[in-house]
């Protein structure tokens, strides 16, 4: 039989590359999002502005298509969200609110904080019964979901004064840092030498963990009856921990990339921009929640340094789309997500020895 012959024009190829996007592909959205936040938070407006731009068009195309897939391939749509990857539909969400809110959006960000409240419990549920040892770093999205939706319920708690809404937050918040240690139990730790990039978010998760409990304390600054000063100390003394851990992972995973470099693009790039961009983010917002002055300077480097890994997946991923490539496993180590495999973030399946 002959083989089939590859897409000629550029739209063909482009439609492939598309048709073959694993549910990650939303860490691109987190990533994009976590950006202008960060950029918002040290005065670089216009900056913030155009990546917000940015954010909710690429948000919007992933809707459409998460919907086709629903009504069109169902049985796709069914294997996809029991994989990690699908809860970046949840976390994308919740980062597009966080930062509509601080434009004073506040009736679209309460609109996508429903949204994200209605798709985290079963997507949860579908990939929470499928953990298992020895997983990729995606098993961490569980936390990072459900921390963002801690964040963008603090925040809107902030503005509109609404009492429930930030003790539901507070749930949240100690409900993912029970995520964090059962996707710990599950981790790989062999992937900080091997992963293809969504290593990166098992420093993220502790980081969007600190960015949950920063806002959480500044809802306490503007209503101080939310809680006692008991509960508030215990809160302040956690997200230190949790900021100053994150970094420590950052840290980590820095000096593994330079001692067993990935320079080659794969999607799940996106999801190492994510937790670089998170923890730059977590840091400027505990400097100010906590009042740590040397954490808003922290912050500010790790900001640029998460704005320069952006640009430089971004090239990566216009040219894979322009040549028609695979969105997801091109070079990976260890030989695993051959091209076309579509391994992405959102990989369960337990890998076996190297």
């Amino acid at each position: 039989m002959p083989a089939t012959s590859p897409p000629r024009t550029r739209w063909a190829r482009l439609r492939v590359w598309w048709a073959r996007r694993p549910p990650g592909d939303g860490a691109a959205v987190m990533a994009t999002g976590i950006i202008s936040v960060g950029l918002h938070e040290t005065g670089h407006e216009t900056l913030s502005r155009i990546a917000l731009v940015l954010t909710a068009v690429a948000w919007l195309g992933l809707a459409a298509d998460f919907v086709v897939r629903l009504l069109r391939e169902r049985v796709r749509w069914l294997a996809e969200a029991c994989t990690p990857g699908a809860l970046t539909a949840v976390a994308a969400t919740t980062v597009l609110g966080t930062r509509l809110t601080a434009l004073g959006r506040q009736e679209v960000a309460e609109a996508l904080l429903a949204l994200s409240a209605v798709l985290w419990p079963g997507l949860l549920f579908l990939v929470v019964r499928h953990f298992r040892p020895r997983m990729p770093g995606a098993v961490f999205l569980g936390c990072v979901a459900t921390q963002g939706l801690a964040v963008l319920g603090a925040v809107l708690a902030t503005v509109t004064h609404a009492d429930w809404l930030a003790h539901t937050a507070l749930v949240l918040f100690w409900l993912g840092i029970v995520l964090y240690v059962v996707a710990l139990l599950c981790f790989d730790f062999r992937e900080v030498a091997t992963g293809a990039g969504d290593h990166w978010i098992a420093g993220g998760a502790l980081a969007i963990s600190a960015l949950a409990g920063s806002k959480l304390i500044a809802a306490h600054h503007v209503n101080v009856y939310l809680w006692n000063d008991d509960d508030s100390g215990v809160l302040r003394a956690v997200t230190l921990a949790l900021a100053v851990l994150a970094l420590g992972w950052y840290g980590v995973l820095v000096l593994a990339e330079l001692g067993w470099p990935r320079p080659r693009y794969d999607v799940r790039r996106w999801a190492t921009v994510f937790p670089m961009g998170m923890t730059a983010a977590a840091a400027l917002s505990v400097a100010a929640a906590a009042g740590v002055p040397w954490l808003r300077g922290t912050g500010q480097v790790l900001l640029w340094i998460a704005v320069a890994a952006w640009l430089a997946v971004a090239a990566g991923a216009v040219a894979s789309a322009a040549g028609g490539g695979s969105s997801g496993g091109e070079g990976t180590p260890g030989g695993e997500g051959s091209p076309g495999s579509g391994e992405s973030a959102g990989t369960v399946r337990s890998r076996g020895p190297r």
